[in-house]
């Protein structure tokens, strides 16, 4: 489980897993399995994203 910094939030679609090896199916000469190292989309494979300020208006 990755430790966290506790003032910034996880990302809520990767849930601070932030990359992932994905198995191809085929194998190197060394007879090791092929991966291919994915990131996640939404934080760019850092594992926690910035928080945003909003604004609150009145109506």
């Amino acid at each position: 489980m990755p430790q966290h910094h506790p003032n910034m939030p996880v990302c809520r679609d990767c849930d601070g897993f932030a990359t992932a090896a994905i198995t191809t199916g085929g194998r190197n000469r060394d007879g090791s399995r092929t991966t291919l190292r994915v990131a996640c989309p939404a934080c760019k494979g850092t594992g926690t994203v910035r928080r945003v300020r909003r604004l609150a208006v009145s109506v």
